[in-house]
């Protein structure tokens, strides 16, 4: 696993923790399937347009998607949040 996909685990621990499909998280925050499931593989990077604005949704700071490093205490506010559109 590269460090790309080991850091992104942190967003899939937030969508289980809200009980979401890849496909459910991708359309709660308004993106394609396809782009959301790249970014929780590491494969993509979001644009910091796209990261902001996903983050204000999940609740946390931006710039955890382009940290090499994360904690959970970087994301757990995002982890159990109702989920309102």
């Amino acid at each position: 696993m590269d460090k790309k996909t080991k850091q992104r685990l942190w967003l899939k621990h937030v969508r289980e923790s809200r009980g979401m499909t890849q496909n459910q998280m991708a359309s709660y925050l308004n993106i394609p399937k396809t782009t959301y499931s790249s970014y929780e593989q590491g494969y993509r990077d979001p644009e910091i347009a796209n990261a902001k604005t996903m983050a204000e949704k999940l609740k946390i700071k931006w710039p955890i998607f382009f940290e090499s490093e994360v904690r959970e205490s970087d994301y757990k506010n995002a982890m159990n949040e109702e989920v309102t559109k």
